[in-house]
């Protein structure tokens, strides 16, 4: 068919104006759009290729010398925890989907040492693991004489 015997078969409606619907509200362009965005068909796969690039660090292994000298700076902030000292901490945080972790280090008043679970507790309320601490830091240090 030719375009003009088409314009011919709808000349009864051409220039009829646009219905608007009494029950429904005219959609948002946002989701008029999303009618054409391309269609996923590997749900996911974006996720895991994502996950699978992101960068982890690898655990390090401490001294003898720097594990006691951790202990040593654990006693000392035991020893002035009515103080609620405020000190930096470095720890390994184990990744939860993959090997490797990350380091992190914070800076808060300490609240507890739990012996038990073998834990730092902050005024914050964050909770570090001992076995996981690579240094410990801060101004109670200094006034002690230590580096």
């Amino acid at each position: 068919m030719s375009p003009l015997k088409i314009t011919d078969k709808y000349n009864d409606i051409i220039n009829l104006p646009h219905h608007k619907s009494e029950k429904h509200g005219q959609m948002s362009i946002i989701n008029r759009a999303a009618q054409f965005s391309p269609f996923a068909a590997l749900t996911g796969h974006d996720v895991a290729v994502k996950e699978t690039a992101r960068l982890t660090d690898s655990r390090i292994e401490i001294d003898e010398a720097v594990k006691a000298e951790i202990d040593l700076r654990l006693q000392f902030i035991q020893d002035n925890i009515r103080n609620a000292p405020i000190v930096s901490i470095t720890y390994f945080e184990p990744d939860g989907r993959k090997t490797g972790g990350a380091y992190l280090t914070i800076t808060d008043k300490i609240k507890k040492i739990d012996h038990y679970e073998n834990n730092i507790i902050t005024q914050g309320g964050q909770i570090v693991p001992i076995s996981e601490i690579i240094a410990i830091t801060g101004e109670l240090f200094e006034k002690r004489g230590e580096i």
